[in-house]
């Protein structure tokens, strides 16, 4: 299998790629099937990213803990800054958790003797598999499936319709706010780790608001309906850079405007296919 081999020696990190950009996409697919608008995820990516990297690289600790610590710290972190800012909704959720973005991204740029500052961190060890990947993007799919179809689930689609609603009948709201911020900066923080362990280098630069919007670009690109949305979405995002790259300076132009055409005919992201039936058999009615 000569050409496997091949295709695999050049796009093995595109491919895997394909696998950490999904987990971002579900991760903040947590907090919007909960109704929160929070733009952080690149930020708990950086923490979970930054805080494996240098356990591997400075105290020589084993993957899978390193992968836990990744998930524990921005878990820990949004724990913290979750109490005072889930009690905000809407646009101002959005710019709160914006602005805890750019503290962190400004923090790693300060403390040069732990994390490099600008010049970021070189000579990652490079122990992110294949399966890894797959592992955890299966297990990611399996637990939020199951979650959705629990009473966990149904509780979050009910703060999602109406918030004041769902707490009259007697769902724990601020609880359930919680749980799906801090899961969901514990799976962003999955996918920062194993892409730092893919990459061989980070730096504070990769998850500056940029990457926020792209996380949350994914996400409501395929739709939020279902599980496959974001991973659609974010297949779409990963892929768009490379189909295009024949059209060198017009490859921005052209992704955006297949982003507009998404956005005004499917509002509910590609994976809304009721929608998408819809509107063929009306286009073949009026023909």
């Amino acid at each position: 299998m000569a050409w496997l081999d091949n295709f695999w020696a050049v796009y093995s990190n595109l491919v895997l790629s394909l696998g950490t950009n999904a987990l971002l996409a579900l991760s903040i697919y947590l907090t919007l099937a909960c109704g929160m608008l929070s733009i952080a995820n690149a930020a708990f990516m950086a923490l979970g990213a930054y805080a494996s990297a240098l356990l591997t690289m400075n105290f020589g600790w084993p993957f899978p803990a390193a992968l836990a610590a990744g998930m524990a710290a921005p878990a820990a972190m949004a724990f913290v800054i979750g109490k005072p800012t889930l009690r905000l909704s809407g646009v101002y959720l959005a710019m709160a958790t914006l602005a805890f973005g750019e503290v962190v991204r400004i923090a790693l740029l300060n403390a040069e003797s732990i994390t490099g500052g600008a010049l970021g961190l070189n000579g990652i060890p490079q122990l992110t598999q294949w399966w890894h990947v797959a592992l955890a993007l299966v297990a990611t799919l399996v637990l939020l499936w199951r979650l959705r179809r629990s009473r966990v689930g149904r509780a979050f689609e009910a703060i999602k319709e109406d918030e004041t609603a769902a707490g009259l009948m007697g769902i724990d709201v601020a609880g359930h706010k919680m749980f799906a911020f801090v899961l969901g900066a514990a799976i962003a923080g999955l996918a920062g780790a194993l892409n730092a362990h893919l990459t061989f280098f980070i730096g504070p630069g990769e998850y500056g608001f940029d990457r926020a919007v792209e996380i949350l670009t994914m996400a409501i690109l395929g739709g939020i309906g279902s599980l496959s949305g974001p991973v659609l979405g974010a297949v779409i995002l990963t892929l768009l850079p490379e189909l295009l790259r024949a059209l060198q300076n017009f490859r921005l132009v052209v992704n955006g405007l297949i982003l507009v055409l998404i956005v005004l005919f499917l509002p509910r992201g590609i994976a809304d296919t009721a929608r998408l039936r819809q509107w063929l058999v009306a286009r073949r009615e009026r023909a």
